[in-house]
């Protein structure tokens, strides 16, 4: 049994977070909130930015006062709600896979 207010307090800290900083490479985009979480995803979740070229992928802004990122050459949008709660974009089918590479570090 969870105790009373565990859940809102998660959801809480899920819309409370704020980017400072976007890191992609080859095959992971990596989110560094202002909070000290990092929170990583495999490119492939989002096809646009695996496509795309690395300097259509590197002019990125924070959107939404940090809740999320906007790569305006892609007309990609991404949340970190989304990153948190591990959603990738809607046409990648995710798998359970043991081996999964998102992570979330403090």
């Amino acid at each position: 049994s969870s105790k009373p207010g565990t859940m809102q307090h998660l959801d809480d800290e899920i819309r409370s977070a704020r980017v400072r900083e976007v890191e992609i490479s080859n095959d992971t985009l990596t989110v560094h909130l202002k909070d000290g979480r990092s929170v990583s995803c495999p490119l492939l979740w989002y096809p646009s930015l695996a496509k795309a070229s690395p300097a259509k992928r590197h002019n990125d802004r924070l959107i939404g006062d940090g809740t999320g990122i906007h790569w305006p050459d892609l007309d990609e949008d991404i949340s970190v709600r989304g990153m948190l709660l591990g959603r990738s974009d809607p046409t990648v089918e995710q798998t359970t896979d043991p081996d999964d590479t998102t992570t979330v570090s403090t």
